[in-house]
């Protein structure tokens, strides 16, 4: 997994993240995304706070580099139309949207939620949202039994996408993405449970 940020804090602190590499930089820069590995991508997840930029990303990564899948988040509701695959967007994600309430509410289903599986890469993005009852909950990230290969991709508090540290502490409220192998969905959910 390759995760691009620009702050050097960030790249610093995120450095220490098992079976990840780090490019510092900003991911709208096609040469970044080539020198990071853009060619070779099965799957592009844009989390950045603007939309604009997780537009440009989500273009340059399909029509420059031929990524198979892009998943982008909306930050901004009034943005969502443009978030298709016209801007090579294949999976808007709303940022204002509770989306793991909603999908409980309609279904029954648990806080930890598969939002897109991509079988020929063998992986899948998990959304889980950390409630009262979570057993991750007052933990610190890295103390969370993961299985191995999990990246946590996004983190949101506060409606507030960033790439998390191993030192974040969980709170109720605090939504994840993690990309991890498909078949890992169930031990995602015993983790944060």
């Amino acid at each position: 997994m390759i995760l691009i940020e620009q702050d050097d804090d960030r790249v610093a602190e995120l450095a220490a993240l098992p079976r990840v590499r780090m490019v510092a930089g900003d991911a709208c820069d096609s040469s970044l995304l080539e020198h990071a590995g853009a060619l070779t991508c099965d799957l592009v997840i844009s989390t950045t706070g603007r939309d604009e930029d997780n537009l440009v990303i989500s273009l340059l990564a399909t029509r420059q580099f031929g990524v198979g899948r892009v998943a982008a988040r909306v930050n901004d509701a009034e943005n969502a139309w443009l978030f298709d695959q016209q801007w090579g967007v294949d999976v808007a994600v709303p940022a204002a949207t509770p989306l793991i309430s909603l999908i409980e509410e309609a279904t029954g289903a648990t806080d930890t939620v598969a939002l897109l599986r991509l079988s020929k890469a063998g992986v899948e993005a998990i959304e889980t949202e950390i409630t009262e009852r979570s057993r991750a909950a007052g933990h610190v990230l890295s103390e969370i039994p993961l299985p191995s290969g999990t990246v946590v991709a996004t983190f949101v508090r506060d409606g507030r996408p960033t790439v998390p540290g191993p030192g974040v502490r969980l709170q109720p409220g605090d939504e994840l993405l993690l990309v991890s192998h498909e078949a890992t969905e169930q031990e995602i959910h015993a983790a944060f449970q």
